[in-house]
């Protein structure tokens, strides 16, 4: 527990400390934080590389992916044991804050570093501090608000930590153009400053209520059915009781097969399903497949932060400012779609948006060639908006298929550890489960860049972004079949 916690006196303002929207808002900003960060040199690195380091032209494309690719592997090695030792310890805070700890230097590292050497470093130390964030912050969010609410939170949270990764490009070339490194490590400071403030202040739900009872209103932790007792016995007893009452309310359509038996573990679980229980969990197929649409998230969003600088400054001359503003495209549309495609996965389910947004995906990647080719017949003027309205349009799909992985990954989850009380420890699976989407999602972002860099420079824009819309389909027909509820292939009563 943090250390003013634990007196018996409550804390200064209490309430307003533990208010949900003030977790969200904190996970939300310690989300954007980690984002705008990565994101912030997104434009500045292919300069960067060239008049700071004396990287030759040839060479900048293969060191900015290496580069992005440092930050993603380096969260894919640690969100494991983040999010093994967050469920083992009292309160998430702390690692949260250590989190920020990493961050700071690695921020540090980047306004000076004068050798790759030091710049791999630095976005080392930032992928370890996106493996806390995103694995201990996620778990926060479904401690506050419950599984009933997740793809509404989840879908507002991603619009407004995209500025941070969508956004933070704009700001980063407007910033080097003006006024050179000092200006955007100085606004990295001041985001850094704002999240510490947010961190520190932060009481989480569980320890706000045992100082004020009064506030469990029984609507947030994922595992208040493993809190009442009885009420928990009966649960798992009567399925044709409160338990079937449990399964009407839960997020997604369900089949009639998805009762608590079939998440039941059989057997004595092996030594290491004991120490790392959620592996067990990857018995039903529908939890790879969740995690798996956070890779290909990952890496389209990825694809994007690595080719758009690198393809402007080719295609149309632009400086860093220019490539940075073309992200304004993809910003808009993610934005203001976001909670409306996160609101819709709640009412309706992960499978729909999974497979209307990846398959939307597909179409809007292949139409990224047009601007390229366009170029040799119109004028600059006239690509750049070609650019622009094609980039809006995979906006869209971004947006789409932004909360269904988190959603149905949880959903999963918390069908096994209510279906085995105690199996999974006093504070759930919930953090091991995001350290996992951690993995997934950083590998995309570590493979997403690398992939991108090579195509591109072997195929063509063009024939790179036609690979990844194949990718995007691939994974719209799987989602058909293991997302959400059994799809009905053929006339037969509709399975919930």
């Amino acid at each position: 527990m943090v250390p003013w916690l634990s007196s018996d006196r409550p804390p200064w303002a209490l309430k307003w400390r533990s208010k949900r929207v003030f977790i969200i808002a904190t996970v939300a900003v310690g989300l954007f934080t980690d984002l705008f960060l990565y994101g912030l040199v997104v434009p500045v690195l292919p300069f960067m590389l060239k008049e700071r380091l004396n990287i030759s032209d040839q060479d900048v494309q293969t060191y900015v992916s290496g580069l992005l690719a440092a930050y993603a592997g380096a969260s894919v090695l640690f969100s494991l044991p983040a999010g093994w030792i967050a469920d083992r310890t009292n309160s998430r805070q702390a690692p949260f804050l250590c989190g920020l700890a990493a961050l700071l230097l690695a921020t540090i590292m980047l306004a000076v570093g004068q050798s790759i050497a030091v710049l791999v470093v630095a976005r080392i130390l930032q992928g370890i501090s996106a493996a806390v964030v995103w694995t201990i912050g996620l778990a926060m969010v479904l401690d506050t608000v419950g599984a009933e609410n997740l793809g509404k939170v989840i879908g507002s949270i991603f619009s407004f930590i995209s500025v941070g990764e969508l956004l933070a490009p704009v700001l980063g070339g407007v910033l080097y153009d003006k006024t050179g490194y000092k200006g955007v490590f100085g606004v990295a400071s001041g985001v850094l400053v704002l999240d510490f403030v947010m961190r520190l202040l932060i009481i989480e739900r569980k320890t706000a209520i045992k100082y004020d009872p009064s506030l469990d209103d029984g609507h947030s932790n994922p595992r208040d059915f493993n809190t009442r007792g009885q009420e928990r016995e009966d649960a798992d007893t009567n399925h044709h009781g409160s338990g079937e009452a449990d399964e009407e309310s839960t997020l997604l359509p369900k089949d009639d097969e998805d009762d608590d038996e079939q998440y039941k573990i059989k057997g004595e679980p092996g030594r290491i399903i004991r120490a790392f229980p959620l592996l067990y969990c990857f018995r039903n197929p529908r939890l790879f497949m969740a995690l798996s649409l956070a890779f290909v998230q990952a890496s389209l969003l990825s694809v994007f932060d690595a080719t758009i600088p690198t393809e402007a400054k080719d295609l149309l001359g632009f400086s860093s400012l220019e490539a940075g503003l073309l992200f304004i495209a993809l910003d808009i549309p993610y934005l203001i779609l976001g909670p409306v495609a996160g609101w819709a996965v709640d009412k309706y389910g992960t499978k729909p948006a999974a497979v209307i947004g990846f398959g939307y995906l597909v179409p809007a990647l292949v139409l990224l060639r047009i601007p390229s080719e366009a170029a040799t017949t119109s004028n600059a003027e006239h690509v750049t908006r070609l650019f622009c309205a094609m980039l809006a349009l995979n906006g869209i799909g971004l947006a789409i298929i932004g909360s269904p992985s988190v959603v149905e990954a949880s959903d999963v989850v918390q069908r096994f550890d209510k279906a085995n009380p105690g199996f999974f420890g006093a504070n759930g699976p919930y953090a091991q489960l995001y350290g996992f989407n951690s993995v997934f999602f950083c590998s995309g972002l570590a493979l997403g860049p690398v992939i991108s860099g090579v195509l591109r420079d072997r195929v063509g824009y063009g024939n790179m972004n036609i690979f990844f819309a194949v990718l995007a389909g691939t994974t719209a027909v799987l989602s058909f079949f293991f997302i959400g509820q059994k799809p009905r292939l053929s006339g037969g009563k509709d399975r919930r």
